[in-house]
């Protein structure tokens, strides 16, 4: 049974998997959600004992439903290779009283691998299948991660160029190093006079845009997303949560059957939407603890049912999640909406022109199990410097503002079931801040000194990741105005 996909905002647009992969959103700017989410086709007893690559294949197959096995095992032999730096793809850490779910081990050391890895895979699979003849432009805003992930993975891949937006000053310095240097005939990088939401509002725009898409068409190609936005970006992201739970069976922390609890620190909502998903296709999860850094819009709406953007934007030490519009809590809304789209779109649309929409009582006890919390910037780094001190492992900002909200939940609830955090970032990706974390004082050093001080101290090799860019040219200088983002679009693509 092919699963069927449809628009968030229209009952009536549907798509297959591969096909909602191709498009990324949907015509009317909704997003692509299944019919149902499909339970998991395996035992818990067997999770314990398979590989991550055989554990994707048991997810992915539910949810892809017109790949053939033989597509769906070629694309996760490609993605889930040796470009892993750790022999476990995504190795677990306990630390305290929490397991860290080291999900940076891939090629650009965020958690933005897991999928990226795959996703171009994905892609040129889909187009395959559906007889596509027109170059796949991958069109993506950036808060930090997702840029050099998705470059990485699409970068020389025939019959797609990929063009990334990011906020100019809104990202740290090694993560904006990695994106400018990206070597690829068909990538293109773009720094914007504005943050991130600037950024994914004018891309979402211009998916929108049926003009643009007529010209495009004429000029044989067509655009896709690399963003979690996409479904082919969020299935992938299900898969860790699931060896996550074998991997708890298998170190017996678990007996079969007992839940976990999940830590995510969120900017977009895809991770801990994801971790969500795999709730629903039968792994046993107890509470999505979702963490906002000092822009907690996320907090304030699990708080109170009202999302309200209307609020002062702030830049702070872990940028990814700098986001006043979580793009993928839409496909909650649709969820506790009970899958209705002209609910969900009329809410999206009060987002738009007011700012802010308010979900009623009845819908807020859809998202009972999810738990708000956030950190300041002074409990970050206090995090950071406390468990390098206490453990000598050291963690991200963004990792850290996930601690943080785990230990005020535990302090709330006194909930003592294990608990997996997502760790998001290698340290090395914020290094500055890290070090100022743990050791302050260095204000002069160059973030590449501040590198090799990370390494001293903790004892962990600097990444292939960071060492290449150390002294690679930079490739890509352009800025523009926020207005003038689809100017750029079209001068790249000659349109």
């Amino acid at each position: 049974m092919n699963l069927v996909y449809r628009s968030t905002r229209n009952g009536e647009e549907t798509a297959t998997a591969s096909e909602a992969i191709l498009k990324g959103l949907t015509s009317d700017g909704g997003l692509f959600v299944p019919d149902s989410i499909p339970k998991l086709g395996v035992s818990l007893e067997e999770l314990a004992d398979m590989s991550y690559q055989e554990t994707a294949y048991a997810v992915m197959k539910e949810f892809l439903t017109d790949f053939t096995e033989e597509e769906l095992k070629s694309c996760i032999r490609n993605a889930y290779d040796d470009k892993f730096d750790t022999e476990e793809i995504a190795p677990m850490v306990k630390v305290g009283d929490a397991y860290y779910l080291e999900l940076f081990h891939g090629a650009t050391i965020a958690f933005k691998d897991m999928a990226l890895s795959i996703l171009p895979h994905l892609l040129v699979t889909s187009a395959k299948k559906n007889h596509v003849k027109n170059e796949i432009v991958i069109l993506t805003a950036t808060s930090g991660d997702t840029g050099k992930a998705a470059l990485a993975g699409f970068a020389d891949v025939p019959g797609t160029k990929i063009i990334v937006f990011y906020p100019k000053s809104g990202v740290s310095p090694i993560q904006e190093k990695q994106m400018v240097t990206q070597k690829g005939d068909n990538t293109y990088v773009i720094g914007i006079r504005g943050n991130f939401d600037d950024a994914q509002t004018s891309v979402k725009r211009m998916f929108a845009n049926k003009e643009l898409e007529k010209e495009m068409n004429e000029a044989g190609c067509q655009f896709s997303s690399a963003n979690s936005i996409n479904i082919g970006r969020l299935v992938p992201q299900i898969v860790y949560y699931v060896k996550a739970y074998g991997n708890l069976l298998k170190k017996g922390a678990l007996k079969e059957g007992e839940p976990m609890n999940v830590v995510v620190p969120t900017g977009n909502f895809g991770n801990i939407l994801a971790s969500y998903y795999a709730k629903q296709m039968g792994i046993p999860i107890g509470k999505f603890i979702c963490a906002s850094n000092k822009n907690k819009v996320l907090f304030d709406f699990f708080q109170t049912g009202s999302y309200d953007r209307r609020r002062e934007f702030y830049v702070t030490t872990s940028p990814s999640m700098d986001i006043l519009i979580s793009s993928n809590l839409e496909r909650m809304i649709y969820r506790i909406t009970g899958n209705d789209p002209e609910q969900c779109a009329q809410f999206m649309q009060a987002l738009t022109t007011d700012g802010v929409y308010t979900i009623t009582e009845e819908m807020k006890k859809g998202l009972s199990e999810f738990y708000g919390g956030y950190a300041t910037e002074e409990e970050t780094a206090a995090k950071i410097k406390g468990v390098y001190e206490q453990y000598h492992y050291v963690m991200d900002t963004h990792t850290a503002v996930a601690a943080v909200a785990y230990d005020k939940y535990k302090n709330d609830t006194k909930d003592e079931t294990p608990a997996v955090i997502a760790s998001t970032a290698s340290p090395y990706k914020f290094t500055r801040s890290v070090m100022d974390a743990i050791q302050p004082g260095a204000e002069d050093a160059t973030d590449f000194e501040l590198v090799d001080a990370l390494k001293e101290i903790s004892g962990v090799d600097v990444p292939k990741a960071i060492e290449e860019i150390r002294t690679a040219p930079v490739l890509h200088d352009t800025v523009c105005d926020i207005d003038k983002m689809e100017d750029e679009v079209k001068h790249i693509l000659g349109i």
